[in-house]
């Protein structure tokens, strides 16, 4: 099976534009590897050829020193945890609003030259587009800079590592337009002391990133609310709230809601109908215990379903015992 990064290569002479009509990223600035540290990574001598082959993961792939740079601890739960909590939490984000948000995971992002082949690849950790119909990276598997559209927010978790001196630098100058970059509560032994947990927002402004306590994709949204959901083992009443807040707040702009995710709206029908047939049973019991009727406690549970209320009520009001009413039922 080839991995992503083996994929970026096959890949990128393949992928169309998008139909998109949001932006793509600008080319690629000059930005050297010299200038550029990726903490925590060893940097390991790769062919474009050897790349290619490549089955593992990796942070960051550079062509001209035919280097790339994998991370010394290599994935572990702490690393990948949080990257598949998102997905977890967008889906949920996505029901309420009433139309879907998709994470791709750790998809290869990819710099290519003029002949098309690769410059420079980067993996992220989780990619998150608000609306996934306006990319194919389903089929394409990596996204090309500069001619896909830029996903809305991407995901990077330093356990081990630190981006702020590497892979930030890339995304700040691909113009990817906001970064989460989140530090696990769950600690490794090879973990810097001085890296503290936490989530900070990287907000893309005049070309240059800024920190920010908010989301911008996800409006409202906070950084501590947001590293608090990723690192909990089930979604508190205060993350609940939240994700439905803001799954009605995207939605509102859209003209979407609950009823329009098809899960949602197929449980509330049967929470309504449920609702309907309690309701009724409920007024059934009430007639006959005031005609003196006496009624099992299966008696309702008896009651064939779909049958019309006016019928039900009126086999309740004529019947003389709980056969007679069942009678009734069955001939109506």
């Amino acid at each position: 099976m080839r991995s992503v990064a083996g994929d970026a290569v096959a890949d990128i002479m393949s992928s169309s534009s998008s139909k998109s009509k949001r932006k793509a990223a600008p080319a690629e600035p000059a930005l050297a590897i010299s200038d550029l540290e990726f903490v925590g990574c060893e940097a390991v001598p790769m062919t474009a050829a050897e790349f290619d082959a490549y089955e593992g993961r990796l942070e960051v792939w550079d062509a001209e020193t035919e280097t790339a740079w994998v991370v010394r601890d290599g994935p572990d739960f702490a690393h990948e945890s949080p990257a598949q909590g998102l997905a977890g939490l967008v889906e949920r984000i996505a029901a309420v609003r009433g139309s879907p948000i998709r994470c791709y995971g750790a998809v290869g992002l990819v710099v290519r030259g003029e002949d098309g082949r690769a410059r420079r690849v980067m993996q992220a950790d989780q990619v998150v587009y608000l609306n996934p119909s306006h990319t194919d990276l389903l089929t394409a598997r990596s996204m090309v800079v500069g001619k896909q559209p830029l996903p809305d927010v991407v995901l990077e978790v330093d356990n081990t590592t630190d981006v702020r001196r590497g892979k930030l630098l890339l995304y700040e100058s691909w113009g990817f337009p906001e970064l989460w970059v989140e530090v696990p509560e769950q600690r490794t032994p090879s973990r810097p002391r001085g890296r503290r947990s936490g989530l900070t927002i990287y907000r893309l402004v005049a070309g240059s990133y800024r920190e920010s306590p908010v989301s911008g994709a996800f409006p409202g949204w906070r950084a501590p609310a947001i590293h608090t959901a990723l690192n909990e083992a089930e979604p508190s009443g205060w993350t609940h709230a939240d994700l439905e807040r803001l799954g009605r707040a995207l939605g509102e702009k859209e003209g979407t809601g609950p009823d329009d995710d098809p899960l949602l709206h197929s449980l509330r029908e049967q929470s309504r109908a449920e609702g309907r047939a309690e309701s009724q049973a409920e007024a059934v019991r009430a007639i006959l215990q005031s005609r003196g009727v006496a009624c099992s406690e299966h008696l309702l549970a008896d009651i064939p379903d779909g049958l019309p209320s006016r019928v039900v009520v009126a086999a309740a009001l004529a019947c003389d015992s709980e056969q007679d009413f069942l009678a009734r039922l069955r001939r109506g």
